[in-house]
């Protein structure tokens, strides 16, 4: 039913776009659609006052539940580019050109020159739904250096496309890749000499920031933050808790944080953020707060776990 109606929606996204596309008025500007958060501020960056990027997943809306509406699909057909993570996580993506005129939209897929993990062990727990099961982890961009693979495949396929920015591309994205190894930097020094290097999370969005720092993430849910664990598994996890005396749990703001309270309360240990950047609210934003300043408040609340 799902599917039914999604195709019904790409067919009257199709007809509002043939609707609207005679009235479109041409503009030097570029026009760019990003998918979720990480890609808007990725896109952004390079993109500098070139042209506009605009974010077509609402703030605060679960990127792995998102479908598109007629309306989104018709505001991608404008589009010069729609940049996305990967189809592992915008699963719909692969229907846009059923719709989408790819010579005029590119897509430009953030993560395509990564390797991307399979769903690990933490995705293989017991769980409760099966819902936006991921064959792979998607959650690149919490990782900086795979961030800034992430910049430069956007960075490229722009100057592909408009290779008279070229100049003003490359400067952007130099200037944002610096500040993203001075992150990267910061948190090779901060678990380097770490002795505990498990950290215990509700949703398992960490796993190649892990990997990057050497580090071991013990999830409680999978890939989807909607994942709810079985009584087993939670049981499982309440043993690992106590065995190897970990001091914290960590749970993201914009999903439910019922399961790891419950744990919490089980076995007596605090609760921290630990933000995946799959969106930030209203509120952060307006605050003027962005990928950088996020991934350092992660790297503060990672201290509690990693020592």
């Amino acid at each position: 039913m799902k599917k039914i109606l999604l195709t019904s929606i790409f067919l009257i996204g199709s007809f509002l776009l043939g609707a609207c596309g005679q009235s479109q008025e041409t503009t030097d500007e570029l026009k760019i659609m990003t998918t979720f958060y990480p890609m808007y501020e990725f896109s952004k960056q390079v993109v500098g006052d070139e042209g506009e990027v605009e974010l077509l997943i609402p703030a605060g809306t679960e990127a792995h539940d998102y479908e598109p509406s007629a309306k989104d699909i018709a505001k991608i057909s404008e589009a010069d580019a729609l940049v996305y993570n990967s189809e592992d996580l915008e699963t719909w993506v692969e229907r846009l050109g059923e719709s989408v005129d790819i010579q005029q939209t590119t897509f430009i897929e953030a993560a395509g020159q990564i390797d991307l993990m399979e769903a690990g062990a933490e995705d293989d727990h017991d769980h409760e739904t099966e819902e936006h099961h991921h064959e792979h982890d998607p959650h690149v961009w919490v990782d900086p250096v795979l961030a800034m693979k992430e910049v430069e495949t956007i960075r490229d396929a722009l100057i592909e496309k408009f290779p008279e920015k070229k100049a003003t591309f490359e400067k952007n994205a130099a200037a944002y890749l610096e500040e993203l190894n001075a992150l990267d930097q910061e948190f090779q020094t901060a678990f380097k000499d770490a002795k505990n290097k498990t950290f215990v999370t509700q949703h398992a969005a960490f796993a190649y920031l892990a990997k990057q720092y050497g580090l071991t993430q013990e999830s409680i849910a999978g890939i989807s933050p909607d994942e709810e664990p079985s009584p087993s598994r939670l049981a499982e996890l309440k043993h690992y808790v106590e065995e190897h005396n970990v001091k914290v749990i960590y749970f993201e703001e914009n999903a439910s944080s019922k399961v790891a309270e419950t744990l919490a309360q089980e076995t007596g240990i605090s609760l921290e953020v630990l933000n995946p950047l799959e969106s930030l609210t209203n509120e952060q934003l307006k605050a003027g707060e962005d990928y950088i300043s996020v991934m350092r408040d992660n790297l503060d609340a990672l201290k509690a776990s990693i020592q």
